[in-house]
């Protein structure tokens, strides 16, 4: 049996063309394509059903500087090629694997000449693997400087500014923490004994003198946080570090609720 044309079953599912004699004719007969145009009115009714959605409101600002954090995150690790690079030269620097294993022919009591025999493709990959993960080990080892040999970790990041925070508001006297700004652009966020809020935390820049304030990001589930700065931004200004309790209400306003305030000093 011939089917009707993926196309033709395309028009008749949008309407955009009435079946004709033997097209109905052939549908009522033709379950495979029945089952397809019927696939068909249901994605076209699915499309029409979300016209009223084309004007959704913009999502937060914080989550776009989540994006941009985590671009930038991404930059730092090492790229593609570098890693097939330490890959390709762990394979270059193993032996070739052979096992030495007796004959295929021996019998009890005989031991014939041994041959040699090379290890699975597979088997090799999985050595290299291996390889390329204790070298990974070692390599963080020494930077870390755990062995005590090797060379010296990196030196830490001067801090520009810092600010302890304490307890805001109604908040409980046992919230606290600490923010410092480095030199790279970062903010760091350590806060402890903070009161459980059905929706989330953010973080603030408050200018004291006119109440202007901008998000720099969202608290996670730890206790620390590194979030990026806008660049040039004008910390003896936006002196003031806020963490608020802010609920999915898709409203990027500060919800007045703040639980831990310090202000930046250099």
């Amino acid at each position: 049996m011939q089917h009707l044309d993926h196309e033709r079953l395309v028009f008749l599912a949008l309407g955009e063309s009435e079946a004709d004699n033997g097209e109905s004719t052939h549908l009522d007969t033709c379950e495979p394509c029945r089952h397809e145009i019927a696939t068909l009115r249901h994605v076209a009714g699915l499309g029409a059903g979300t016209q009223d959605l084309r004007d959704l409101p913009d999502p937060p600002e914080h989550v776009w500087q989540g994006i941009v954090a985590e671009i930038r995150a991404a930059e730092e690790l090492p790229s593609i090629a570098e890693q097939r690079r330490a890959t390709s030269a762990v394979e270059r620097a193993a032996p070739p694997v052979e096992v030495l294993t007796g004959g295929p022919s021996s019998t009890a009591g005989v031991k014939k000449g041994p041959f040699l025999a090379r290890v699975p493709r597979w088997a090799a990959t999985v050595g290299t693997a291996v390889a390329a993960a204790v070298l990974g080990v070692v390599g963080t080892l020494a930077v870390l400087n755990v062995t005590g040999t090797g060379p010296e970790p990196e030196p830490q990041r001067e801090v520009l500014a810092s600010a302890p925070l304490s307890a805001y508001g109604s908040t409980p006297p046992e919230a606290n923490g600490e923010a410092r700004v480095f030199d790279n652009g970062r903010l760091h966020l350590h806060v402890a004994n903070l009161p459980d809020v059905s929706g989330y935390y953010e973080v603030w820049l408050i200018n004291p003198g006119t109440m202007e304030m901008f998000s720099v990001g969202v608290l996670g589930g730890a206790d620390d946080e590194l979030l990026p700065l806008p660049p040039n931004v004008d910390l003896e200004a936006y002196s003031v570090v806020d963490v608020s309790a802010e609920a999915y209400d898709n409203n990027t306003a500060h919800s007045g609720d703040s639980l831990l305030r310090g202000t930046l000093t250099g």
